[in-house]
């Protein structure tokens, strides 16, 4: 009757929204630095996109993100056949595993990364194969030592969730380099706009070379278009047309495609959403020296540090404060807990619930 296999699969574990932790603790006030959202909301281009849209929604979706594609491909300076959109980067990382892997073979990643890589290959009946970070990075040396010919799919975030470390240019190109033909390369890029560093790799490079390579990324991030679940991949045509097959049709809704294509435009805000993270990420890194905590250095919209107690425990107390974060027990870094940057005064407020909690 039930299939044995999701059995196995612990499920993934969301950060819990606002107002459940009012409604459960009895709170008036709740800020939520949980989930790597936009603390300052959706664009507002896409807001004033969406209401526009609004009295169309009885019919069914552009089934190809036609308009999307060609303004996004603009954006890029990328073909538009180069382009895939989904209903989330969640719902490409199942269409890859899909599209480029059989039952049995292998999907390769970090051990403490983006959860979904080894849910949704076990869903699929693949068998994930998992490496430790090491200084809280990808060991990409050991996973191409490790290599075989079961391996059909590695998934690289980078920057990675939730360590906020990245690997750089060199480190990429010598992993790709004499990679085995049959063998898809992904990198999930969720926060490359918030990445400032200038050895940060240029993927879409390797895309126009030809390389097996599949970039991701999304709207939920910097354009805070989260909870209208829009994303997309960048690869080669004979790549996207394999993962086209897969797809199913009228993914993407139609008021995440008009948002998704007015916040493109929408320049002021993405440099004010970086604004905000950047100072953001020096304000609280000031405060976790101050407090004797050890920080990891990310170059996403948040941070992982290391906590005197067990991370539940802290989490659950900060809850108690209003303050929601996300303690890292699912990712086996039990003494760490992961913070959103919000705004400056959620971040004051985070500053002040966490001292006490000390």
């Amino acid at each position: 009757m039930v299939n044995n296999r999701i059995l196995e699969i612990t499920p993934y574990q969301p950060g819990k929204p606002i107002e459940e932790v009012k409604r459960q603790l009895g709170l008036s006030k709740v800020i939520k630095l949980a989930s790597n959202e936009n603390p300052l909301g959706p664009s507002p281009k896409a807001l004033r996109a969406i209401q526009k849209a609004l009295p169309k929604i009885n019919r069914y979706p552009e089934g190809s993100c036609y308009y999307l594609r060609q303004r996004l491909s603009r954006h890029l300076k990328v073909n538009p056949r180069n382009l895939i959109f989904g209903n989330g980067s969640d719902e490409l990382i199942d269409i890859i595993i899909k599209a480029f892997s059989c039952p049995r073979d292998e999907i390769m990643t970090a051990e403490a990364t983006f959860l979904e890589y080894k849910i949704i290959a076990q869903q699929n009946g693949r068998r994930p194969k998992m490496f430790p970070l090491r200084g809280f990075r990808y060991d990409l040396s050991a996973m191409k030592q490790a290599l075989n010919k079961r391996v059909k799919v590695v998934f690289i975030a980078n920057p990675n969730n939730p360590t906020g470390t990245y690997v750089d240019k060199k480190e990429v190109e010598s992993f790709l380099r004499d990679i085995p033909k049959d063998v898809i390369v992904v990198f999930d890029e969720a926060y490359f706009e918030f990445v400032k560093e200038k050895d940060f790799p240029e993927t879409i490079r390797y895309v126009k070379e030809g390389k097996n390579v599949i970039i991701l990324r999304t709207f939920s991030k910097i354009y805070g278009l989260a909870g209208l679940r829009i994303g997309y991949g960048i690869a080669s045509p004979e790549l996207v047309g394999y993962m086209e097959r897969v797809r199913q049709p009228f993914n993407v809704n139609s008021l995440a495609q008009e948002a998704a294509l007015a916040a493109l435009s929408d320049t002021a805000f993405v440099r004010k959403s970086q604004a905000l993270v950047w100072e953001g990420k020096r304000y609280l890194l000031r405060h976790f020296e101050q407090l004797g905590l050890e920080a990891i250095y990310s170059a996403a919209n948040f941070i992982l540090f290391k906590v005197n107690k067990d991370g539940l425990t802290i989490s659950q107390e900060l809850l108690k404060r209003g303050v929601i974060v996300r303690d890292m027990c699912q990712y086996g870094l039990k003494d760490y807990v992961r913070v959103t940057v919000g705004t400056k005064q959620e971040n004051e407020k985070f500053v002040e619930a966490l001292r006490k909690v000390l």
